[in-house]
Order: structure tokens, then sequence, then C-alpha cells
């Protein structure tokens, strides 16, 4: 069953969104807003620190899913 926050209240991430999570440059608030949009419209979502400088404190942090392609209009 389809959470109701999800279908209701939030837009629909698109694949076509994909690409503005490489808007550069953007705020900590933005790019966090876009990623838990998609995860949220995911069906399954997992998450792999590639690289952690502990001097500098640079970190690389890759997202893998599935992005729910279903129509929320049409009946479930």
């Amino acid at each position: 069953m389809q959470d109701p926050w999800r279908q209701d209240l939030m837009p629909r991430f698109r694949l076509q969104d994909l690409t503005t999570l490489e808007s550069s440059p953007t705020s900590p608030a933005t790019l966090r807003a876009k990623i838990g949009d998609l995860i949220i419209h995911s069906m399954n979502a997992a998450a792999q620190v590639e690289m952690v400088d502990r001097e500098t404190g640079e970190y690389r942090v890759v997202l893998q899913g599935t992005l729910d392609l279903e129509d929320p209009t049409v009946g479930r």
C-alpha cells in the first residue's frame, strides 16, 4: 500500500530530476531536500561510503536505488 504522505504532499521525483542533483553550486539544505525526495520516491535505496579524508573532512558517498516509476494517478 502506498504511503499517503508520499503521494499527497510531495511532488513525485522523476528520472528527469536526477540531473538536478548535479547542479553546482548548491546549498547543503537544497541538496538534502533533493536527495531526500529521491530516497522517499524510491522502492529501495542504499548508501556506500567510498572515501573519507579525516584530515580535510572530504568524503564521497554513493547512493544506489530503484526509483518508483508507477504513475500515482493510476489505482494500485
